[in-house]
This record gives structure tokens, C-alpha cells and sequence, in this order.
């Protein structure tokens, strides 16, 4: 009986997660169009308010995958699904949007003249 318990209420270490290539196009493909809009404190801002809630989240996608499959194609929707059931998912987002949002800053950076 004791060994049935050992990992009852293990908890998967945050740092330790690492996305599909899938999951990684989709979110890259998500990060972008919230860094283009300007949108980024926002959705830093609700990701991490989010947080409590990312595999309720995650199960609800997984429940509307067949309506929005009617309407749009599902691949990067469920990828985005399956990366959410994961305890780091959040951290990795939010690291993400902040990464890519250094990237896209750089070279407007560089083009601005000096005075």
C-alpha cells in the first residue's frame, strides 16, 4: 500500500518542462501576435493571474476541440491544450513572450541613429 502512495501528490519540477516542436510553433505563433499587437504587460499580466487555473484551462480546451474544429484547423489548438496541463507551462509562456519580445526590440534598436 505504501508504494501506491509514494507519488500520490508528486509535484513535476517547473524548470524541468520542454515543449514539442508543435507545442513550441504554436506558442511562438501566439507570442508574436501578442508582442506585434503591444499587448505584451497584458498578457503577462493574465497569464500569471491565470496561474491557479492553467490545467481547468487546459481540460476546457481539450472539451471545445471538436466546436472549434469546425471552424478552424486543431493541431496547434491542441498542442497549446496539452502544454497547458503542465505545472511549468506558465513560467515557460511568460519567459517566452519576454524572450521574443528582446528579439523584436533588438533591430529597432540598432536602426535608431545616434545624436
Amino acid at each position: 500500500m505504501k508504494k501506491g502512495w509514494k507519488h500520490a501528490f508528486h509535484i513535476d519540477d517547473p524548470d524541468s518542462i520542454n515543449p514539442t516542436e508543435t507545442q513550441k510553433k504554436a506558442i511562438d505563433k501566439l507570442c508574436r501576435g501578442i508582442i506585434r499587437r503591444g499587448l505584451t504587460t497584458p498578457a503577462i499580466i493574465g497569464v500569471e493571474m491565470g496561474r491557479p487555473l492553467n490545467y481547468i484551462g487546459s481540460q476546457t480546451m481539450h472539451f471545445f476541440t471538436p466546436l472549434i474544429a469546425a471552424f478552424l484547423p486543431t493541431e496547434s489548438w491542441g498542442a497549446m491544450a496539452e502544454f497547458l496541463e503542465h505545472r511549468g507551462s506558465v513560467d515557460w509562456i511568460r519567459n517566452r513572450i519576454e524572450e521574443l519580445e528582446q528579439e523584436m526590440d533588438e533591430p529597432k534598436k540598432q536602426e535608431k541613429p545616434k545624436s
